[in-house]
């Protein structure tokens, strides 16, 4: 199983990296975890833009999912070899909703189901692909999940965006590669239910027993070797920071 980081800048895009996107490869099958700001440009650098095979949506904040409406128009006015057929979507609820929303100028209500195909994600353990994959809700102001994806008696697993969560410990128990995030900086800002800090993260990796620890979502305002540091403290296990286009066997 490999796994690529396409963006993992938080909030909004840096100048070094676009927003949230994690390709996960097994098998010959690609998986899109979550689709920020910027994401679509750089996913283009690791996958055509017709070879998705299934996309995972954590969340429904913009830095997370924003770019699926420039993936719908990549997809329903493709110019060569006519429309593509529908792309697995997996969502919270109302993902269908909320993308037809913001897209004011699609053709027709109909027209994101004419190339995604939604499923809401619930907690529970499923397949995609040649993936087993389990889903839990997390702490954020929205309704989060994170995900664990296994493949070949291997885990990773996404925090997507959370406060401290005992539902993500549980989630990430012996993982082999914990892809967390760490928006915050311990001791600067303390908003409970909304993201973790870097202790927080390495914190979270030491209860789950993770292998190894890969801190993302920092965003531009925020120092990421703090935040590296500060998982360290608490974190025996190797630890780094994602960077764009940095690629993992996991």
């Amino acid at each position: 199983m490999k796994l690529t980081v396409v963006g993992c800048s938080g909030s909004f895009p840096s100048v070094e990296s676009a927003c949230s996107s994690y390709l996960v490869e097994a098998d010959g099958f690609r998986l899109l975890l979550d689709m920020g700001n910027g994401a679509l440009g750089e996913l283009q650098r690791h996958c055509g833009l017709y070879d998705l095979d299934a996309i995972f949506l954590s969340h429904l904040h913009a830095d997370h999912c924003i770019d699926m409406l420039a993936y719908f128009v990549v997809r329903y006015y493709r110019h060569d070899g006519g429309r593509c057929a529908p792309i697995p979507v997996y969502g919270p609820e109302g993902t269908e909703q909320r993308l037809t929303t913001a897209h004011a100028d699609a053709p027709s209500p109909s027209a994101f189901s004419e190339v995604f195909d939604f499923r809401t994600v619930k907690p529970g353990s499923y397949e995609i692909g040649p993936f087993s994959v389990r889903t839990e809700a997390v702490c954020h102001p929205v309704e989060s999940y994170a995900i664990r994806v296994e493949h070949g008696g291997r885990a990773l697993t996404y925090s997507g965006d959370t406060g401290p969560c005992p539902a993500l410990d549980e989630l990430a128990a012996d993982t082999d590669l914990f892809l967390c995030e760490a928006a915050f900086t311990h001791g600067k800002e303390s908003i409970p239910a909304l993201h973790l800090n870097g202790r927080e993260a390495g914190e979270s990796a030491r209860h789950a027993g993770a292998k190894r620890l890969v801190l993302t979502h920092i965003p531009p305002w925020t120092d990421p070797q703090v935040n590296l540091a500060d998982a360290r403290a608490v974190y025996g296990g190797p630890v780094e920071l994602a960077a764009p286009g940095r690629s993992y066997e996991v």
